[in-house]
């Protein structure tokens, strides 16, 4: 896709290689262990949420930074193979490309090393770069695993171009700008995050619902809470009473990236069908979210369109 086409969705975010040792067990403290199997994957919860974007047919932009790397190379390639522009996803020689080393035991548990690199070098001023991009795009989305002073700064340039804005309050921070709550049109946090930010217990609906009317009284626009098998709930500035969306259970054989599916689509839905209310669209990015539990992987799991059936479309 050519970066003067009309845009659909720009994140600005985050590109991470996720490198998984697969092993009976976790090592003890300076224990070296036989693994079972190694692979890689493409990760980061920005780019995660763009790729699911651009497989629903969304014309995407990522504004990320990765390495002169082989790492830095696999990702650009991967973004030019899924037709997303990739003038914005600068590589540095100043450092690596961000990886995230996971050691998976037979039990389900892991262990994560995160190293950032190249994306602590990601700036105010690569974002005002893409100016030209933001403000003719219809939706902007945004998360922490960069300075959350850059996404800040992105959603504020968004809503000065009278974009939509989604922020995603992941990965959990306790110190995040109060701007954040005002600033964007979309505040999404699951409960772990909703329960940082609030200060509040979210283990059941209902203080699901006293942790959302919780952040609109931070001065959020609408507010989106995530709780995994139980669905969502959903609230706006207007319409303060919380609806709770549920969802069909299915059989999860991986987890991973299932926020980032929802979080991709909802912006997708937002994007190219804005005349759709916001409970329909919210239902439709959780059935599509439900289906990526079902195959192992990230991005690997997340459905293109064909796959999916006529009535989310």
């Amino acid at each position: 896709m050519a970066s003067h086409e009309k845009l659909d969705i720009v994140v600005v975010g985050s590109c991470i290689m996720d490198l998984i040792s697969y092993s009976e067990r976790q090592p003890k403290p300076g224990e070296t262990i036989k693994g079972s199997k190694f692979m890689t994957g493409f990760g980061g919860k920005g780019a995660n949420q763009c790729f699911m974007a651009a497989k629903l047919g969304a014309k995407c932009l990522m504004v990320s930074k990765v390495g002169k790397d082989d790492f830095g190379n696999s990702y650009i390639r991967n973004y030019q193979e899924h037709g997303m522009s990739t003038e914005y996803v600068q590589q540095t020689s100043e450092a690596s490309t961000a990886i995230a080393a996971i050691t998976v035991s037979q039990d389900g548990q892991n262990c994560i090393i995160i190293v950032t690199g190249a994306l602590d070098l990601l700036s105010e001023s690569d974002v005002l770069q893409a100016e030209s991009c933001i403000k003719n795009c219809k939706v902007m989305l945004c998360q922490l695993e960069i300075d959350q002073n850059v996404s800040l700064f992105a959603m504020k340039l968004a809503k000065k171009h009278g974009v939509k804005t989604i922020f995603n309050s992941a990965p959990a921070q306790c110190n995040i700008n109060p701007e954040f709550f005002t600033v964007c049109d979309i505040f999404c946090a699951n409960e772990t995050e909703a329960e940082i930010l609030t200060g509040l217990s979210v283990k059941s609906l209902e203080e699901g619902k006293i942790a959302v009317k919780a952040l609109l009284d931070q001065g959020c626009n609408t507010v989106i809470l995530t709780l995994g098998e139980q669905g969502s709930l959903f609230a706006t500035k207007d319409s303060p009473t919380v609806v709770h969306v549920p969802i069909t259970k299915v059989k999860a054989v991986d987890t991973t990236g299932a926020g980032d599916a929802y979080l991709g689509s909802l912006a997708y839905y937002i994007a190219l069908m804005p005349e759709l209310p916001l409970l329909e669209a919210i239902k439709r990015a959780s059935a599509i979210a439900g289906l990526s539990v079902q195959s192992p992987g990230t991005q690997s799991s997340f459905p293109k369109r064909e796959q999916l059936p006529n009535n989310l479309f």
